[in-house]
């Protein structure tokens, strides 16, 4: 069996997020691998229910006139947020290794499962209204077509997706 453990983050991955994940593991010894997504294109209505349900009125204006980030944009965005995550998996005392892939995670997973090295998959986001009610989120994506455990993690919170 691997040791890698493939994390899934949405955002950057705060200290308590990392704790819950080494905590999963405890006294294993295990080899972490970050994928962000470089998110440029983002589901209009979910990302209005989302922005809505958040009383984030601004955003959801702005969603609803088209203004989402451009991909040089959002790979910064995810560039940035990678760094982070590695930062504090590093303050954390654990080594990872990472990388920003396409807007849509799933054929990255896809990938990363097919070399056999991965033993699970931890997808951390926030909760979204829409995609988690309907199960469109990336973690019950990756479960209905991956061969892996898939845990979902609440970001910044010990709460299970």
């Amino acid at each position: 069996m691997t040791d890698t453990i493939l994390v899934l983050a949405e955002d950057t991955l705060a200290t308590a997020d990392i704790e819950h994940l080494l905590a999963l593991h405890e006294g294993e010894v295990l080899a972490y691998r970050v994928l962000v997504p470089a998110d440029s294109e983002r589901p209009l209505l979910a990302t209005v229910v989302d922005n809505l349900g958040l009383g984030e009125l601004g955003e959801a204006f702005d969603r609803l006139r088209g203004k989402e980030p451009s991909v040089p944009e959002a790979k910064a965005t995810a560039d940035e947020q990678l760094a982070a995550t590695l930062a504090e998996f590093a303050a954390a005392g654990r080594e990872a290794t990472g990388e920003v892939v396409a807007d849509d995670p799933l054929p990255a997973l896809r990938a990363a499962v097919a070399t056999g090295e991965v033993r699970e998959i931890a997808v951390v986001t926030y909760p979204h209204a829409w995609s988690d009610t309907f199960h469109r989120d990336w973690a019950s994506r990756a479960r209905d077509e991956l061969q892996v455990p898939v845990l979902h993690l609440y970001s910044g919170t010990s709460e299970l997706g």
